[in-house]
């Protein structure tokens, strides 16, 4: 029953990283249909990740209630509705609304599951449930671009991601007499869920927050605007550009598949710092002048680097804040993450346009830096640090 289980979490992730990439392939072909600017993408962003915010702070309370199995079915349930409606909109704002339902559906599961995982299941499974996240995200375009290429349009892209997931849902339903009790899943018993003002004066839990912020800005930075500095700094071709800035999603992907066998050997500590110490390597071979294809090196290798940092740190959350206050505590992670990812990749565009694309490394150097210091801040508060 429990690799079953197991399974069912494997496709689960798979269904969170499906949605992700769909807005970024559609919008090209949606926004003129729609008649407002290229730029509008942004506004629905940033609605799904407030969503997501949103939820990711209701998660303990959630879980604590209906339990791990019935959150993730239930918010599946609303993406799939959400995506459906994406694909039945005539209008911007219709958009907007359904973006809604979209992200609070993403910010409760994420925060159930990995927090489930983090309980119930060894830190190689959080790798490689990760690494099929990025199965999931690369998936979403394709099919798109096929629902595009056949002459269905982005509605039909959106409805058959929509009918995936409700596939999903139907499994998730019929597989709940497999999930733990409520009480089971945070091992919190009848205890209610923490308020957010008490979660931050846990020791360590601002440290976190601050590390899985600056994780998502490095993250989300790299993968937004590498092809940028590529191409206005380092003089590589705009094509060429674009094709190697997926050097980096690759290096997240199959380092999250070489992670999880790493994990039987390093502690989720180690496998942190051996993360940014490669991050901090790739980002050195942009700062040298060794030419192009050093900085193309660099990409993959801040990829590599990145790919163990979320899922290790996410496992660790028990042995740092004890099971009892996991889930409150992956909560406030997965909102610090989406914050960092709402904010700090826009803050360098304004730097690129108002100064200069070249100071890219630096921007990334400075966030690591502060991401090292208070990774080892929380280990030093929780006595983890081997």
């Amino acid at each position: 029953m429990l690799h079953l289980l197991l399974a069912v979490i494997y496709l689960s992730f798979i269904s969170l990283g499906l949605p992700d990439a769909l807005l970024g392939s559609a919008w090209p072909t949606m926004y003129g249909e729609f008649g407002v600017p290229v730029s509008y993408a942004g506004v629905i962003s940033m609605i799904i990740a407030v969503g997501t915010i949103v939820s990711s702070l209701q998660s303990d309370r959630l879980t604590r209630t209906l339990g791990t199995g019935k959150v993730t079915a239930i918010s599946v349930g609303m993406t799939a509705a959400a995506i459906f409606g994406f694909s039945v909109s005539h209008s911007f704002w219709t958009l907007c609304l359904w973006a809604v339902p979209y992200g609070l559906g993403a910010g409760s599961v994420d925060a159930a599951l990995n927090n489930y995982v983090a309980l119930h299941y060894a830190s190689r499974h959080m790798s490689w449930l990760h690494c099929m996240w990025g199965v999931g995200a690369s998936l979403g375009p394709y099919i798109m671009e096929y629902a595009l290429t056949a002459g269905g349009g982005w509605n039909m892209g959106y409805r058959y991601i929509a009918l995936l997931q409700v596939v999903l849902t139907a499994v998730l339903v019929l597989s709940l007499p497999l999930w733990k009790t409520p009480a089971e899943d945070t091992a919190g018993g009848g205890n209610p869920a923490l308020p957010l003002g008490q979660i931050l004066r846990i020791p360590g839990a601002k440290a976190v927050m601050v590390t899985f912020f600056c994780y998502c800005a490095v993250e989300q930075t790299a993968g937004l605007w590498a092809s940028s500095y590529l191409a206005l700094h380092k003089g590589v071709p705009a094509e060429t550009a674009a094709g190697f800035a997926s050097l980096f999603f690759i290096g997240i992907t199959a380092g999250r598949a070489l992670s999880g066998f790493l994990t039987m050997k390093l502690s989720d500590s180690r496998m942190v710092r051996l993360g940014q110490g490669i991050i901090a390597v790739g980002i050195a071979a942009f700062l040298l002048p060794l030419g192009e294809y050093a900085a193309l090196a660099g990409l993959l290798l801040i990829g590599l680097g990145c790919a163990p940092i979320y899922p290790c740190i996410i496992h660790s959350t028990p042995a740092h804040f004890g099971a009892e206050k996991s889930q409150a505590i992956i909560g406030v992670q997965m909102a610090s993450a989406y914050m960092g990812t709402c904010l700090m990749p826009p803050l360098f565009g304004l730097i690129a346009n108002h100064i200069t694309v070249s100071l890219f490394p630096f921007y990334l150097l400075a966030i690591l830096i502060l991401m090292v210091f208070m990774h080892e801040a929380l280990l030093k508060s929780s006595g983890n640090g081997a």
